[in-house]
């Protein structure tokens, strides 16, 4: 595992480094446009749950406006508040781009659990806290699973209910799936699925697209 990690700091360091030179223009566009959009700081930061439940800032484009009250971290009961810049930028996934500076600094990784807020990952126990070990992701195998995220609470009777007795308890088994068997190969095969859709190396991960999915798949971890 030490020698997995090694390898996979340097990975992070080196492609994070060529992405922010090819990409910064991207990001600098991004940030203009949701600057105006939004009438605020285009860059967006919040605590973040990162690796051993070290607190970090993670660094987004700004895709929504600004509020002091009904707030939730769940984003499908924040839609209202998503700018149509923020909704382009969203599903261009051009504000997740800014995350290369997490990856850079160490604070995150290519793929990895992605980073929780406070009061999910940091309130697991026993062997779940397997997850922390590793640094939060940029994308992962429940980044994949729950490609259609937001529209599956949007759906859910009570989203904030189904997220928290569903969506987190399954990304948890799916997370602690990909830590007892994280390679270099299976997170460059998790970056290729991520950007084509299809698996080189295992079989190819196919997103959940309704809640009955989600549930089967939680309930499969039980058997």
């Amino acid at each position: 595992m030490s020698q997995y990690l090694a390898k996979k700091k340097i990975f992070d360091l080196f492609f994070s480094f060529i992405g922010l030179i090819f990409l910064w223009p991207v990001i600098l566009f991004g940030w203009i446009a949701s600057s105006i959009s939004t009438r605020s700081n285009g860059f967006f930061l919040q605590k973040r749950v990162g690796v051993n439940g070290k607190v970090f800032h993670v660094i987004k484009l700004k895709t929504m406006t600004d509020t002091k009250s009904d707030f939730s971290s769940i984003t499908a009961l924040n839609t209202k508040r998503i700018t149509k810049v923020g909704a382009l930028l969203r599903k261009t996934k051009i504000d997740e781009l800014p995350q290369l500076i997490n990856v850079f600094l160490g604070q995150m990784s290519f793929v990895g659990p992605r980073p929780d807020v406070e009061g999910y990952a940091d309130k697991l126990t026993g062997n779940e806290r397997k997850v922390l070990s590793f640094k939060p992701g940029i994308t992962g195998k429940a980044t994949i699973y729950f490609k259609y995220e937001e529209e599956l609470l949007q759906s859910a009777e009570n989203p904030q209910n189904f997220n928290d007795s569903i969506v987190y308890p399954l990304k948890t088994k799916i997370n602690l799936e990909y830590a007892e068997h994280a390679s270099i190969i299976k997170d460059v095969d998790i970056i290729l699925q991520t950007v084509i859709g299809k698996s080189i190396y295992s079989e190819t991960i196919i997103p959940f697209t309704s809640t009955h999915e989600c549930i089967d798949k939680l309930e499969s971890y039980k058997c």
